[in-house]
């Protein structure tokens, strides 16, 4: 029976990502530049992402660098935005400001339903594209966090992606995501990353990954070098800010689930609980599952559950961890 369910989801995962990988290679919309690296700006980039649709770029035959001097906003209006890189384009946040941005709850990108919480669109596509020195730290909106990306609502896919060196706030509870923060996906769909990367990242929580009640599927992604900052935990200890959990994934709220298969975590460390993944479902209704991955050297300083090395857990039951997955101090 084991097996079977692995097969199943293993399946529904494959499928998810070929789709979005041929929503990605479909003919772009609208194209950032016109074949020179400097026709790629920081302008252009954001008024594509407002425009939406499918966007790609040809910024020359080398990869280029843009300097984002404005965060990129996703316009609840449109309800498909496909942002593929190629493989070759790196956004930087120059440690200044979060690169990507989108909230359906955020009447300044068009408030388009009475239930802004729990909509379908817009569905945001991220591909072949790097995100480094994003910085949210200071953003309030929903709580912060998100230094690269932060996504309330829709949904949200990221493929073949590499996160460096991004930041959110250093302190604080509830507050992170380094690299990602996501939050009400439409229908508790999760959150699905490809392929990606994840190195350096620095939160108060989860040092690439937070979110709160959401799902996630990770799938055959590397996450190393993260860490959780803050000190003082959730609920914050006395005479501290709170924070320190989840060195790579710090998940928290009710039902959810997390599904992390063919990935590795690697030398990420969390002040207080969970080195590589801190996951506590208030309710004791959340699902874990670790398939075919590698964890090791993932340093909880403060705590961690017993037999599970880099893994704070409370949910349902203890994760299901199934066979090829390493689990290592």
């Amino acid at each position: 029976m084991r097996h079977r369910l692995a097969l199943s989801m293993a399946v529904v995962v494959a499928s998810s990502a070929v789709a979005a990988s041929a929503a990605s290679a479909a003919t772009p919309q609208r194209v950032v530049g016109d074949g020179t690296p400097a026709s790629c700006t920081s302008a252009a980039v954001v008024e594509a992402v407002a425009r939406g649709g499918r966007v790609g770029f040809d910024c020359g035959p080398d990869p280029v660098t843009i300097r984002m001097r404005a965060t990129a906003k996703v316009r609840n209006t449109n309800p498909l935005l496909v942002l593929d890189g190629g493989g070759k384009v790196t956004l930087d946040g120059m440690n200044r400001r979060r690169i990507l941005y989108q909230n359906t709850c955020d009447r300044r990108q068009v408030w388009t339903t009475s239930h802004c919480q729990n909509q379908a669109t817009p569905r945001l596509i991220v591909k072949g594209l790097a995100f480094t020195r994003g910085n949210s730290t200071g953003e309030r909106t929903d709580g912060g966090g998100g230094g690269a990306i932060f996504v309330r609502g829709g949904r949200l896919t990221v493929v073949d992606s590499r996160f460096a060196r991004n930041r959110c706030d250093p302190r604080g509870p509830d507050v992170g995501g380094a690299a990602i923060r996501a939050l009400s996906q439409f229908r508790n769909r999760p959150v699905l990353v490809v392929r990606s990367a994840f190195l350096g990242g620095r939160c108060s929580n989860g040092g690439a990954l937070s979110s709160i009640g959401v799902s996630w599927s990770v799938v055959n992604s590397t996450f190393r070098g993260n860490r959780a900052i803050g000190r003082g935990a959730n609920p914050a200890r006395a005479g501290t800010a709170g924070g320190g959990n989840g060195g790579a994934i710090a998940l928290d709220g009710n039902r959810y689930t997390l599904s992390v298969r063919g990935s590795r975590l690697e030398g990420n460390t969390a002040n207080e609980g969970g080195g590589a993944i801190f996951f506590v479902s208030n309710n004791r209704t959340g699902t874990a599952t670790l398939s075919g991955s590698t964890l090791r050297r993932n340093r909880s300083l403060g705590f961690e559950t017993r037999g599970l090395p880099g893994i704070f857990f409370l949910g349902a039951r203890p994760p299901r961890v199934m066979r090829g997955t390493t689990l290592a101090p």
